[in-house]
Formats: structure tokens, sequence, C-alpha cells
């Protein structure tokens, strides 16, 4: 017995119908073993970075090392520097601090708007490291509200919060995702040097030679600094930006791991 699937004789197509129900099973089960293997894969990927440390972004900066016994095994345990809170003004004239942003990634560079420099060329690249994650999010290698962009101002005196929503505006930074802050200037100077490790010295002349990083840097859920990334190089930047996904799919010790 055969089926046509066309009216005419002259273009009728038989096909026995024990062929049509393999051709017909054989589609449904490769639906079927795709549905299962893309989720599986996808999880092995996951479980392999996050368990592989070698992929994962070192940290840097540590407080203190503890030493202790277990099971009769004396073992050190690394207290990291997780750098602290401080409270500064958005470029929307709102106060923020970094535990508004518990649980995200964070990226941070230190600018003025009036430089004539490096902050130009930093401000570009931070803008196309912001849209390169949107482009990740699509194809869902990282999530862009957990990650967020933090650019503070070594020269808060001239750069308030009017100036700095200007200076974005120009470069058409996502408020949301991408704060300029401004606000005390010993706050704004402890957090570069003694928190991040990054020398942003003062100077007698803001206008011309005034010293700051090319550096960004990358912070983790917890704070603690992953990464130095010169800001001026592409390849830093690539890097990056894959060090970013890595921070995503890294482990969080204090969540059970699902398989889907």
């Amino acid at each position: 017995m055969a089926f046509c699937f066309y009216n005419t004789i002259s273009h009728c197509l038989a096909i026995p119908l024990w062929a049509q129900f393999v051709t017909l099973s054989s589609k449904a089960l490769l639906a079927i073993v795709v549905a299962v293997l893309i989720p599986l894969a996808s999880y092995l990927v996951v479980k392999k970075f996050t368990d592989d440390k070698s992929f994962l972004p070192r940290r840097y900066h540590y407080d203190t090392v503890i030493t202790k016994v277990k099971d009769g095994i004396e073992v050190t345990d690394t207290v990291w520097h997780a750098v602290k809170n401080i409270q500064l003004e958005n470029q929307l004239g709102k106060k923020v601090s970094l535990l508004d942003l518990e649980g995200k990634i964070m990226v941070v560079d230190f600018f003025f708007t009036h430089c004539g420099s490096i902050c130009p060329k930093l401000t570009k690249n931070m803008k196309r490291l912001q849209e390169t994650i949107k482009t990740q999010d699509k194809r869902k290698l990282v999530d862009t509200p957990y990650v967020h962009f933090l650019s503070l101002s070594v020269d808060p005196e001239r750069d308030s919060a009017v100036v700095l929503k200007k200076y974005a505006d120009k470069y058409s930074v996502n408020h949301d995702r991408w704060w300029m802050l401004t606000g005390d200037k010993k706050t704004i100077y402890d957090f570069g040097m003694n928190e991040v490790k990054l020398g942003v010295p003062d100077s007698n002349s803001v206008d011309t030679n005034f010293i700051h990083s090319e550096y960004f840097v990358l912070l983790d859920r917890d704070r603690v600094v992953r990464g130095y990334y010169n800001g001026l190089d592409t390849i830093a930047l690539k890097r990056l930006a894959e060090d970013i996904v890595f921070l995503m799919l890294e482990r969080d010790k204090k969540k059970k791991r699902k398989l889907f």
C-alpha cells in the first residue's frame, strides 16, 4: 500500500506506509535526543568550568591565612580581601553604595570628565565592553543584570552629578548598568589605592597632569579583586570579557547546584 503526496498522478510519489512510520519516528526520536542532550551538554560545560579552577581568574590580595586541623590533617585557608563598601553619588544624583550591587560582578575604573588623554578612550572601551556583554547575553553566556560598571571620578570637585550625567549621555551610557560616581574625594582615593590597589595619586595641576590608572578592575560577587586589565589594550579587554563569563559560571558554594 502506498500514499501519494500530490493530487495529480504525474507528481505522485509513492512511499510505503512502513517507511513513513520509520521516517516520522526517526524525526521524533531526533527531537527527543536534541531536547535532552543540549541541556545536558550545557550542564557539563558549566560543571567543567566551575570545577576546574584553572579556567577561573585568580584572586588578588588576601587579608590573612588561617591554619587549622581538619580530620587530623593541618590545612590552610586563605581569607581574601573584599573591598569595603563605599557610598557615592551617581550621574542621576542618587546616593548609591556597593551594597546596592550585592551578588553582582563589577568592573571598576577611574577617570575625570575634562581629561584630554586616556579617559575618552577608556570610556569608549568600557562602552564597547558593555555592548559585548549584551551580545553575549543573547547566547545566554552571561546575564547582564548581574554585571555592573563603575567609573569613579578622581576629580569630584569639578565632576558633579550634573557634569557626569552630561558626560554619560555623550557616550550613551546605560544608567541602570553603569554608574559614573562622584562624592567625597578621600573616600574615592582610599578606595582606589587601598581597596582595589590602584595608583591614583593627586596632583597640583589637575588640568594637565592628573595622574590616574588606565586599568579596569574586575570584582567578583564577594567584592574580591579577580583581575586587572589594561583598558587601552584590545587583547586585555577580550580577556576581561571572557573572565566575566567565567565568573558568572563560577559555582556559588552557598547554593546547591541543579541539573536543569
